[in-house]
């Protein structure tokens, strides 16, 4: 797969990197998961305004957020059960992108209505930043943003359609980043529309 560019060192789009078989398969893996560990809705810190998204998660721990903060716990806040596992060919892609970094222990499930968005953030709550972000789309396309480490100034904004992965490693690891806007019907891999992004983040120190 080509690199699309790179507004900061480390970061790399790979278009197109799952075909459609692929991204059908794993959809389909999607909806097991989420029988186990349905969407909830998370809220901000402090203020309990809810996100536009809907979340879960797979693997050993997920990330949750809600108004004591942001944290990364080993069980579901509704459910109390632990987290499935995260699907072999999401570790295959984290071999393939990251292979001299220790396994992915979170897998963040973000569902996007089409008219749900995400603010500038940082990717910050982990122990350690050595290792990637590793992100998947599924679904209608996104406008996604970066920018630099620190809040405001310049950012790049471009397209991720289903399929794509982007890989935020090296100093754009701690870039500011969000997706302003879904692009309604662009896809017609999920059945009644929307975007799903998983996001691939190594959790503690090895």
């Amino acid at each position: 797969m080509t690199d699309k560019g790179s507004p900061s060192s480390g970061f790399k789009i790979l278009p197109g990197h799952f075909p459609s078989a692929e991204q059908e398969s794993l959809v389909a893996q999607l909806r097991e998961i989420l029988i186990k560990a349905p969407l909830f809705q998370p809220v901000m810190p402090r203020t309990g305004k809810p996100f536009s998204v809907r979340m879960s998660n797979c693997g050993p721990l997920g990330w949750v957020s809600d108004v004591t903060g942001y944290r990364y716990q080993a069980t579901h806040p509704v459910t109390g059960a632990p987290w499935p596992e995260i699907p072999d060919v999401l570790l295959d892609l984290w071999h393939q992108v990251a292979p001299t970094s220790p396994l992915p222990e979170a897998c963040l499930i973000n569902f996007y209505e089409p008219t749900a968005k995400m603010g500038m953030h940082q990717d910050r709550d982990e122990e350690t930043f050595d290792a990637p972000v590793v992100s998947v789309s599924l679904g209608d396309t996104a406008t996604f943003r970066i920018g630099s480490t620190t809040r405001g100034g310049k950012t790049s904004s471009m397209r991720l359609a289903s399929g794509d992965v982007v890989v935020m490693g090296g100093e754009s690891r701690l870039a500011y980043h969000g997706i302003d806007r879904i692009l309604k019907g662009t896809s017609t891999l999920l059945k009644n529309g929307g975007r799903i992004n998983l996001t691939l983040r190594r959790v503690t120190r090895p």
